[in-house]
């Protein structure tokens, strides 16, 4: 058996379950996972040379989890190591997180072999059979950005990197154009 991390421990002695954890415990059970590993795995690599691949079903419930909440890579892979739940569904653990990139990797393997709208095909069928559907919502990803208070240097000249715009009555910061 393998020994539970600090966070994953904390994670079981919680008491509330939650909408994310009930969502993803549902779609668990009703998602045909062998069916979907099945359509894949004929172009997944074998991990030969250079790093293991990441197990294909985790890479899929991963891409699944990035569809279901609007991740996107960067956000994921933080995901990851942020949130037990996530990787527990996924079937990681904290030594090993794929990064952004075999996220996008992954992405691009289904887009190039047109597997997206094949999974996508399959998990609607088969829940639509049982009676349920699945509703796409809105999740906001906030990142926060350091700006500074003025786009003035230390001289008091206007820092030539930094440019603002205003669209209605909001205005954005931002590094070089």
């Amino acid at each position: 058996m393998k020994q539970l991390s600090f966070a994953d421990a904390e994670y079981a002695g919680k008491r509330k379950q939650t909408r994310r954890e009930r969502f993803l415990l549902e779609m668990d059970q009703v998602v045909p996972w062998q069916g979907l590993i099945a359509l894949i795995e004929p172009y997944y690599p074998k991990g030969e040379g250079g790093r293991p691949a990441y197990p294909l079903a985790a890479m899929l419930r991963v891409h699944l989890m990035q569809n279901w909440f609007g991740y996107s890579d960067p956000a994921m892979e933080e995901a990851l190591y942020e949130t037990t739940l996530l990787r527990q569904f996924a079937g990681l653990s904290l030594e090993r997180i794929p990064d952004e990139t075999t996220l996008l990797n992954f992405r691009r393997l289904l887009e190039k072999h047109e597997l997206a709208g094949g999974i996508l095909e399959v998990i609607n069928g088969y829940l639509g059979e049982r009676g349920l559907s699945l509703r796409q919502g809105t999740i906001v990803d906030a990142t926060l950005i350091h700006a500074p208070s003025s786009t003035k240097n230390k001289d008091g000249k206007r820092d030539p990197q930094m440019h603002s715009t205003k669209k209605g009555n909001q205005y954005y910061f931002g590094g070089a154009t």
